[in-house]
């Protein structure tokens, strides 16, 4: 009996409980003593084991979510099967919930009565031992997959890296510079996506998705589609000869510079991309649209080809219309979800959509209301202007810009509720940005209030507005309009009390961060949890922030939730690590607490009938059905069988057993029973 310094002791009477529990059925010696954690602590639990001889322990103190492996490993010191030693929850479970003294120390006194009926029923178990295969999937591309992807495979392990789109580098490949250093986004990012793509240990799959999963943690079987794009990646030099043939330069929309720049039907998605190849938008391509129509595969169309002339390897083009889908079926031991998010669409009320969206601030009507993604681009040397801030409408340099900030943050009518953590960095950066480029411009935020608590943040804001001459107006903005060439912001200032009207020639709306695209069917398909935003679900938010429920898979970066570079790429190494632990051994050491059926074929008894329920029931996969054959080979039975590797012990299936034929390790009907009869 534990005192827990006085965590338990001031409301229990723990000398009390231990003389009660010393006059149990079957227990045989029983101390109190106040740090049963210490080291002292655990020798008492070991002397007295030696001493008397014994076949079972009970600890009364903490929950056992924090020390039962530690009084676990205390007991198997001693020489008895770890399972054999208990945790009665005095703490939470009593003292921490009580005040009178008499009744707490009554129901201690209770829950160690349980746990010494429950104790004297449980069984020697031992742990399961899985093989684990030492190779990880890590799906998405950007600066959180490229840093887990680097760190597994810099340990030595293989890695199949998976990517949709035609290049890796994510979101962060947009960016001008970043915050708070102003470093050059794509100089601190293009050495590590050139790293992946020529690392040995790194199998790089872009324009390819992730179809399905299957298997367990150690043994996960994944299904990935690699999109054709209608180039042979292993003969093209990436010369760019065929994208400057193409008919359709400059007419289609770009999506890497958010809608400001234009491509052509093929074409390579940025300067710096990796890999640095073309890809042809089929869709788009003229070839492939009059073969569509035709009714003709795309390599019997003769319309276009321009960029099949122009390809100057010989014998073999590298362009090649017929080129198919590709299935591609890879092993691993575990996976890093790393799909990062996606930028809040803040146009005007969408009808097939529950938010209401922003029609006042204009974004859909007035081509000089952007975002700041958009505004990233315009800043970016690399970008549709050269780096230099102009007014999409007419090309102009803009002499006042307002930027507003939580569009769509932190709005339950309109938008999301939560903080999307970084609009008030890349604002400020973005009114830093702009002093810097048009020097006698004039920059104005309105915002609700500042949050930047990362290492750095505060001074970072506090030079925009000291320094950079940014003006902040601590308010929201209700209407903007077009007067004449002009934007005409009005807001309110609710520090003065004053209402605001701003004449703008360009509007940067702080664009919430929500979950990428596909996150929920993706977050089903692994088993994992999503919160009503869509973010995926961590095991535990402080203990376990980079497990989530399935084991073996973890979350990296921001499809968790809103986060920063720093922040996605501690925890990108933080997801590594994990799956380096996990690779540490040739075996996966798991705990016995697993789902067992009775399943044994005739002329044994059997109840299991093979129905299927508990199969539809578990969140983990972990149940199967198969058949059970004599040893003639013939089928006499249709029963399930338990994954135990990924069995998570929840006890759901459990419940639903018609014919109670399965059955809990350390939590059997016997022990359940004994317990109730103690009470």
């Amino acid at each position: 009996m534990c005192h827990c310094g006085e965590n338990i002791s001031a409301t229990v009477d723990c000398p009390a409980v231990a003389a009660a529990a010393a006059k149990m059925r079957g227990v045989v010696h029983a101390v109190d003593y106040k740090y049963m954690c210490s080291q002292p602590g655990q020798d008492m639990l070991k002397q007295a084991v030696a001493e008397h001889r014994l076949s079972g322990v009970v600890v009364a103190a903490c929950s056992p979510r924090m020390h039962e492996p530690t009084f676990r490993r205390a007991a198997a010191e001693a020489g008895i099967n770890p399972y054999r030693c208990e945790m009665a929850n005095i703490r939470e479970q009593c003292s921490w919930v009580h005040d009178d003294r008499s009744e707490a120390t009554r129901k201690a006194i209770d829950l160690v009565r349980l746990m010494a009926a429950k104790v004297r029923r449980n069984d020697d178990l031992h742990p399961i031992r899985v093989p684990v295969t030492h190779r990880a999937l890590v799906i998405g591309g950007g600066i959180a997959g490229i840093q887990a992807a680097l760190d597994i495979a810099n340990a030595g392990h293989q890695v199949v890296l998976v990517e949709r789109e035609p290049s890796i580098g994510g979101h962060m490949a947009q960016l001008s510079e970043t915050f708070p250093t102003l470093d050059c986004s794509q100089c601190i990012l293009t050495p590590r996506m050139v790293e992946v793509a020529s690392h040995p240990n790194i199998k790089l799959l872009v324009s390819s998705e992730v179809e399905s999963v299957a298997g367990v943690i150690g043994n996960f079987e994944a299904t990935i589609r690699r999109k054709a794009t209608s180039i042979n990646g292993a003969i093209c030099t990436g010369c760019g000869a065929c994208t400057q043939v193409c008919p359709l330069n400059g007419k289609i929309v770009s999506d890497f510079d958010c809608g400001l720049g234009a491509r052509g039907a093929i074409y390579v998605p940025f300067p710096q991309a990796v890999p640095n190849r073309p890809v042809i938008d089929r869709v788009r391509c003229l070839r492939f649209r009059s073969a569509q129509k035709q009714g003709v595969s795309p390599a019997e169309s003769t319309v276009c080809g321009k960029c099949l002339d122009a390809c100057p390897i010989e014998p073999q083009k590298a362009i090649d219309f017929a080129q198919q889908d590709e299935i591609l079926t890879e092993r691993v031991g575990a996976i890093v979800v790393a799909t990062g998010f996606d930028i809040y669409t803040c146009g005007r009320p969408d009808p097939n959509s529950s938010r209401e969206g922003y029609g006042e601030y204009g974004y859909d009507d007035y081509a000089d209301v952007i975002t700041g993604l958009q505004f990233e681009r315009l800043a970016s040397a690399s970008g549709p202007t050269g780096g230099r801030i102009l007014r999409p409408s007419d090309g102009t340099e803009p002499r006042t810009v307002v930027f507003i900030k939580c569009v769509g943050s932190r709005d339950n009518a309109k938008g999301f509720t939560y903080c999307s953590k970084v609009c008030c960095m890349y604002t400020a950066k973005h009114a830093m940005l702009y002093r810097h480029k048009v020097h006698a411009g004039r920059a104005i935020v309105f915002y609700m209030d500042i949050r930047s608590p990362g290492k750095g943040f505060d001074e970072f804001v506090r030079r925009a507005i000291e320094e950079d001459d940014a003006t902040y107006i601590r308010g929201r903005v209700s209407r903007i309009y077009r007067e004449g060439g002009k934007l005409i912001v009005q807001g309110a200032d609710t520090l003065s009390g004053e209402q605001v009207e701003v004449e703008a020639d360009m509007v940067v709306l702080a664009t919430a961060m929500m979950r990428s695209t596909g996150a929920e069917d993706l977050a089903r398909m692994l088993g994992v949890s999503y919160d009503k935003d869509g973010w995926l679900s961590e095991a535990h938010p402080k203990l376990r922030p980079v497990e989530t429920a399935t084991a073996g898979v973890f979350l990296a970066g921001a499809c968790q939730g809103p986060k920063d570079i720093p922040e996605t790429v501690a925890q990108a190494g933080a997801a590594a690590s994990k799956v380096l632990g996990l690779f540490s051994a040739a075996e996966l050491e798991r705990e016995p607490i697993v789902a067992r059926v009775n399943r044994r074929p005739p002329p044994e008894f059997s109840t299991c009938i093979g129905c299927g329920f508990c199969v539809n029931a578990c969140p983990f996969n972990a149940i199967e059905i198969e058949e059970i054959t004599d040893k003639a080979g013939n089928v006499v039975k249709r029963a399930a069988r338990v994954l135990e590797a990924a069995c998570q012990g929840c006890g759901t299936c459990i419940s639903v057993c018609r014919s109670n034929s399965i059955e809990l390790s350390g939590f059997n009907d016997e022990q359940l029973f004994a317990q109730i009869d103690a009470l």
